[in-house]
């Protein structure tokens, strides 16, 4: 297997590997592209980020600065947007559904390392994918650890470090992030015309 196959498998890898370098060098060029890019040049940003990334929908918007270690790995679905800074180490697939808000200052780091310093300073990684339902909302500051999921229609408080799996249909916070409680109807809020 291939550094690449092992890294995507979940095993452990060398970073250093030149095809994983290259892969890298080949994603920080097109983020410095990006984000030295006009506000409004937004067709160059769309096409960017279609190059970039793994797979997006029909909408996406993401604000600059944004930096990821592959991008291929990314999959974003329809009506995505992502505020500033932020900070995807795909390393292992990160998928993100439809209608995702994603605050600024959020991590989403597939990547780990050995606890072990002989075998972390060998260059030895290791990583596991991330996945992001629908409708799923990620307040400013959050991070996310590997191996997470967050089902749909949830909430992520701002200042979360998510490092266990989160639920469909949840308000959760914390460090470590926990469920707080369920979404309700309770939690709409009246329209401009005082409509819920």
């Amino acid at each position: 297997m291939t550094e690449r196959e092992k890294m995507l498998a979940g095993m452990t890898y060398d970073a250093f590997d030149d095809d994983l370098k290259e892969a890298r060098i080949r994603a920080k060029l097109l983020c410095r592209k990006f984000n030295d890019l006009f506000p409004d040049e937004v067709e160059k940003r769309t096409e960017l980020l279609k190059e970039l990334l793994g797979k997006t929908g029909k909408i996406i918007w993401v604000e600059q600065p944004f930096l990821c270690d592959y991008g291929d790995n990314i999959e974003v679905g329809d009506n995505f947007y992502a505020n500033y800074n932020l900070v995807v180490l795909d390393c292992a697939k990160v998928t993100i559904g439809d209608n995702a808000f994603i605050a600024p200052n959020v991590g989403i780091y597939t990547a780990a390392h050995p606890i072990v310093a002989e075998q972390r300073n060998s260059g030895m990684e290791f990583a596991a994918p991330i996945t992001i339902g629908n409708n799923v909302w990620i307040g400013g500051g959050t991070q996310i650890c590997p191996g997470v999921t967050i089902g749909d229609n949830t909430v992520i408080g701002a200042g979360s470090v998510v490092t266990k799996d989160i639920p469909a249909n949840v308000v959760a916070a914390g460090v470590p992030c926990r469920v707080l409680r369920k979404i309700t109807l309770d939690d709409m809020i009246p329209t401009s015309e005082g409509e819920v």
